[in-house]
């Protein structure tokens, strides 16, 4: 038989016991080539224009995948924040605050198209900058970013139908501050409804992710925002606290952890401001016996694992029905062995990196705390890469509500597994904690859900799927979670003043 037709010879595969998944299928590459059009050096917004910092200072911006540096960031200082709060007072007595709402609603319309036009830009860089999967940017952030303005634009000439009966009007000047975990989305909910409402903004975005909120200056002056509406200001804790303390803002919107919320409380106590906050979270995703498995194992992992835990409603804590723990475990683990764990910019990277070194080390000790307490660990098999802040999909099993691991915000990969028996035993687990952003439910009855919805202290609280949004729904929490919405008509509400 000539060589050329001879059969294949057939090469014995090795099994999945000696060798880790991936090293027989693995993907090639897919790196996301795109050009984003970063700079090098991000200048404050203030007043339609980017400026030098008042004092000349810039910090460094870090890629958490690769540890290298993206961009020089303006350090905002006090004098920075009263300019912008100035420019923004200015525009609102002159400008916006006078506009009818239908001619502001056009400014809104022409944002959410132009961040489609640049949605590609904006998800690299808000992967470059923030360490999360292309995928997940691409698909969820940046469309999410833009859907909010889309939504918002359409309430702008509508605003007698906000609170029926009743007559509202902006508030003036706003201060916000948002967090690093979801920088242009975070900036969209804040910045959409006080656009619409008829309110101007001076807006601080995260310290270690800057970037795409300053980038988003270029989208306000291609949409010829009149100057002022919008400012931008970047720095650390202390440019936060000038934005939140400042006197000329009306109210105040903060997301970000419970202690900065509560120091921010304490200094707003005995002012006029109106104040909104989205904090921290604990939630518990519950999984009855009657639940679709591979469904709910689904929804587990898109809850904490393919965002990095990384999101303030993470299901961070499993509450599982005793019947089904040990398959609803195996499934889970055979699950997290699969998960590609690695360069974010890569379109099959199911987890990227973690935000920052000092966001990595609270999670290791946290976990290492879960070990010491006498927690089960699994952890998945995967390699991490040799640079860069990374941290492989973990699992804590037997599990009690006394571990730190089930009363802390990780904010990191990491799942706790607890059990239950009954319906008001689970209420109970899930109600046990300070938080109260979110929770799941699992189940086929919908008797059953009907009554968790009620039951449970959170905000939202998801039935058979989870970490699902819409610009129309309002999202918000209970107890140290925080108060007041963002999103839907109750989000709109925060922004006004009634008649």
């Amino acid at each position: 038989m000539p060589a050329a037709s001879r059969p294949a010879k057939k090469t014995a595969r090795p099994s999945s016991r000696e060798l880790v998944f991936g090293d027989l299928w693995e993907f090639d590459p897919a790196p996301e080539t795109a050009d984003p059009k970063l700079k090098t050096k991000c200048d404050l917004f203030i007043h339609g224009q980017f400026v030098k910092p008042s004092a000349g200072k810039y910090f460094d911006s870090i890629n958490p995948a690769t540890e290298t540096k993206l961009a020089d960031i303006a350090l905002a200082t006090n004098t920075d924040v009263d300019l912008a709060y100035r420019s923004a007072r200015k525009a609102y007595d002159s400008v916006w605050g006078r506009m009818p709402g239908a001619e502001r609603g056009k400014y809104l319309f022409r944002i959410a198209r132009l961040l489609q036009d640049h949605a590609r830009e904006f998800a690299i860089a808000e992967t470059l900058d923030g360490g999360k999967p292309i995928k997940e940017s691409r698909d969820f952030d940046v469309p999410m970013a833009a859907a909010h303005f889309f939504y918002h634009a359409g309430w702008a000439d509508k605003l007698e139908y906000v609170s029926p009966g009743r007559s509202v009007k902006p508030l003036g000047v706003v201060g916000q501050v948002i967090p690093w975990n979801f920088p242009l989305l975070m900036l969209a909910w804040k910045l959409a409804p006080a656009l619409a409402m008829g309110n101007t903004v001076v807006i601080k975005p995260a310290e270690t992710t800057s970037i795409t909120a300053l980038k988003f200056g270029e989208i306000l002056q291609e949409a010829e925002l009149p100057p002022g509406v919008v400012n931008i200001v970047s720095g650390a804790g202390e440019t936060g606290a000038a934005v939140m303390g400042h006197p000329a803002a009306a109210k105040i919107a903060f997301t970000g952890s419970t202690e900065v919320g509560k120091i921010i409380m304490r200094s707003v106590a005995g002012t006029d401001k109106k104040v909104t906050m989205e904090l921290g979270g604990k939630a518990a995703n519950i999984v009855f016996d009657d639940a679709p498995l591979d469904q709910a194992v689904e929804g587990i992992v898109n809850g904490i694992f393919f965002n990095q835990g990384h999101v303030c409603c993470a299901g961070s804590r499993l509450l599982v029905q005793e019947s089904i723990t040990d398959a609803v475990l195996t499934k889970l683990k055979r699950r997290i062995e699969v998960l590609r764990v690695g360069d974010p910019m890569d379109k099959n990277t199911d987890l990227g990196a973690i935000n920052s070194k000092e966001q990595l080390n609270k999670i290791t000790e946290l976990v290492e705390s879960g070990v010491r307490e006498g927690a089960e660990l699994y952890q998945s098999p995967c390699r991490l890469p040799s640079k860069g802040f990374f941290f492989k999909p973990s699992v804590f099993s037997n599990v009690s509500m006394s571990h730190r691991v089930a009363r802390e915000e990780i904010f990191g990969p990491v799942l706790s597994v607890l059990t239950f028996r009954t319906v008001d035993e689970a209420i109970e687990k899930a109600n046990n904690t300070a938080y109260g952003l979110s929770a799941g439910v699992w189940t086929d009855k919908g008797s059953r859900i009907l009554k968790m919805s009620t039951e449970l202290k959170a905000g939202v609280v998801w039935a058979n799927t989870y970490n699902k949004f819409d610009p129309t729904s309002p999202f918000g929490g209970y107890k140290e979670s925080g108060f007041g919405r963002e999103g839907g008509r109750q989000g709109l509400i925060d922004y006004c003043r009634e008649e």
